[in-house]
């Protein structure tokens, strides 16, 4: 069966797992990357990534490996690899097998722990990271709420799933907004920023969203994306909402689309239940959207009309994530 798209994965930063879901000295198979993987946690609370499988004998790390000390031990004959992928101990051996004495033998991703959530560097070529994604100052914050969080798996790639965003009309013909977004898109290096002030459908008090079209209010949004990978967004009407968005490769094929949603502990109990209805709406809206990218095709060259918004611009600032 052909392959419905015909692209690479996109280098760049990616949420693996939040940080509270993995203690010291868990161990998770995960796939991402079109790989099998391994996430654990060392005794010293450090998280590290690897490719799952031991260069022994092929056993799978993620599959009743046991983190010792600062290395996972590997469930078939309990090789034992540190976060770089290094051997460090061979329990029945004599001396060190010359193959992996001192060498990089498990492939190893780079990691960071940001925004609450864990990340994995990817690169198809093994290069450095490039850039650093941002540190949201309120998700570290005792005034914001705990994450409230949603994911999807979904048959699409990172690419489409960005120029939603870009796609100005498809919020009135898809999502049934009052209007047509309107304000600002800066793309530089791997930053994009997008500004704009809509109308969106009211939200009585009780948390309700008012989707006939007779009632809207002015909403802003500030959007900050960081690479394929990484999206961070205020929206402001009379209440403040935050959200995290990631989305991670599962293959050339399939992604793994997360929201985390926070909003300010202290407000009116109107504000919050009206904060709610709007997490609902953007929850609502993603669903929507879901069907269309499992089913729509990728057009190089589509035939785009003035009030399409910016998604040649979009298109020409994804390219460089994909390695030559």
């Amino acid at each position: 069966m052909k392959k419905r798209y015909d692209k690479p994965i996109p280098f760049g930063w990616y949420a693996l797992e939040y940080s509270d879901e993995l203690k010291p000295g868990d161990v998770k198979p995960i796939e991402y990357f079109g790989r099998e993987l391994v996430l654990f946690r060392t005794e010293d609370g450090e998280a590290s990534v690897l490719n799952a499988y031991c260069p022994h004998l092929g056993a799978h790390l993620g599959h009743g490996g046991i983190v010792k000390g600062n290395s996972l031990s590997c469930p078939f004959h309990a090789w034992e690899f540190n976060g770089e992928g290094y051997c460090t101990s061979v329990p029945y051996a004599n001396r060190m097998p010359p193959k992996v004495d001192g060498k990089q033998c498990v492939v190893s991703y780079p990691v960071i722990e940001r925004n609450q959530m864990i990340w994995a560097w990817y690169h198809p070529d093994g290069a450095e990271p490039q850039f650093e994604i941002d540190d949201a100052e309120e998700l570290s914050s005792a005034d914001w709420s705990p994450l409230d969080t949603y994911d999807w798996k979904i048959n699409t790639i990172i690419q489409e799933t960005g120029e939603n965003a870009a796609d100005m009309a498809h919020f009135i013909t898809v999502h049934g907004s009052p209007g047509m977004p309107q304000g600002d898109v800066v793309m530089e290096g791997p930053r994009r920023v997008t500004e704009f002030d809509s109308q969106a459908h009211a939200i009585d008090e009780q948390g309700n969203v008012d989707l006939s079209g007779d009632n809207h209010e002015a909403l802003h949004l500030v959007s900050i994306g960081v690479g394929p990978g990484y999206t961070f967004q205020r929206f402001s009407r009379m209440f403040d909402v935050l959200m995290m968005g990631t989305v991670t490769p599962i293959d050339d094929q399939s992604v793994h689309l997360r929201f985390n949603f926070s909003v300010p502990r202290e407000q009116s109990e109107t504000n919050e239940m009206m904060a709610t209805g709007t997490v609902q709406e953007i929850v609502r809206q993603v669903e929507q959207d879901i069907p269309i990218w499992e089913h729509k095709v990728y057009l190089e060259q589509p035939t785009l009309c003035d009030g399409d918004g910016p998604i040649a611009k979009y298109r020409k600032w994804f390219q460089q994530f994909y390695a030559a």
